[in-house]
């Protein structure tokens, strides 16, 4: 059984974006306004009308010229784990879409998700990493910066059309749908025309639609709540099978039965990945992306256990400390990292001789 999901609107749009079709042809009208738009502005920072801003180290852009989720910030927590693990300290900066609050803020293990967004409490909660969030970027790097100033290189989680952000390394992150029918917002999905200059591309899908580098992403094989205690998906997969079985049986179930909840821009891709790893969830609940947890009931799905994705725990744990987050883990291909440690290599060694 599947509970109601995100408005109809968004599957219908998102429907009508894989394709030219009779919804998409009547919104082109829009999109040439909106491409209207898009190329004066591009062109008043080319021009230097608009000036763009930077840091005194390199500074990487992962983002997506697609709305809807591409996998930013699995990505985004590998990049930044990988350059840990090479002794580079690295910093995080975003927007913090979704949040309550304005102004610039340094996330840490006690920020409130809906104070800070969803996405940079994850990072910062992974990683570890100094994370800071503003609405202009600029002023997240900077504050990063002052506080930290051993900072080698900063990352910014989404950002590619924040053009005021002067950036040394564009990264663009595409799942199966590509570009979609190539057209841009509201006749297709694009934020930007495409094609457009990108100094790498990432696939993060099964099926890439165009060349690049492909990451796998996984379930990681364990799920965890909010006091850290554990338990394997395989195990969690039989409990939610005894739950079944025993109200197929018209008796009292003494496992709970399993809920999915995922509040992601494309939650049936958690859906699958749990199928894929024997979880079936007597019931899922697909809720809009960054959808404000806080407010989810806490009677209606009292009798059931939780399981989510951990960009949804984030904000869940506040009133359901029990449920349980399953990490999503991206690997990225070591022709990627070896591109990338190349381009990076020299931009801190340019950095460094510039300071």
């Amino acid at each position: 059984m599947t509970l109601p999901r995100s408005p109809a609107w968004q599957d219908r749009l998102r429907q009508a974006w894989t394709r030219r079709g009779v919804l998409a042809c009547a919104l082109w009208p829009v999109s040439v306004l909106f491409g209207l738009l898009v190329r004066t502005r591009q062109a008043l920072y080319r021009s230097g009308w608009l000036k763009s801003e930077g840091v005194a180290v390199p500074l990487v852009v992962v983002g997506n010229v697609v709305v809807g989720g591409v996998g930013k910030t699995p990505v985004v927590i590998a990049l930044v784990a990988h350059w840990q693990a090479q002794g580079l300290a690295v910093g995080v900066i975003s927007r913090g879409y979704g949040r309550r609050t304005q102004g610039c803020f340094e996330v840490t293990a006690h920020s409130q998700a809906m104070d800070v967004g969803d996405e940079p409490a994850l990072i910062q909660r992974r990683t570890q990493a100094p994370t800071f969030v503003a609405e202009r970027r600029i002023d997240a790097a900077r504050a990063l910066l002052a506080a930290h100033p051993k900072t080698q290189l900063i990352v910014s989680d989404d950002g590619l059309q924040h053009l005021a952000l002067r950036r040394d390394l564009d990264i663009g992150v595409f799942d199966d749908r590509g570009v979609g029918n190539g057209w841009l917002l509201p006749a297709g999905p694009l934020r930007e025309p495409w094609p457009r200059a990108l100094d790498m591309v990432l696939h993060t899908g099964a099926h890439p639609a165009f060349d690049g580098f492909q990451a796998q992403r996984t379930l990681a094989c364990v799920a965890y709540r909010a006091d850290g205690s554990t338990m394997a998906l395989a195990e969690l997969a039989e409990l939610a099978e005894l739950a079944e079985l025993a109200e197929l049986a018209k008796r009292p179930a003494s496992p709970q039965p399993l809920l999915a909840l995922a509040a992601i821009a494309q939650p049936e891709v958690f859906f699958a990945m749990l199928g894929a790893q024997g979880v079936n969830p007597a019931k899922t609940l697909a809720l809009p992306d960054h959808y404000d947890l806080e407010s989810f009931s806490r009677n209606e799905y009292k009798g059931y256990r939780l399981i989510c994705t951990e960009k949804d725990a984030v904000k869940l744990w506040s009133i359901r400390p029990d449920a349980w987050a399953v990490p999503l883990l991206c690997t990225l291909p070591d022709t990627f990292l070896n591109a990338l440690n190349q381009r990076i290599g020299a931009l801190l060694k340019t950095a460094k001789s510039a300071n």
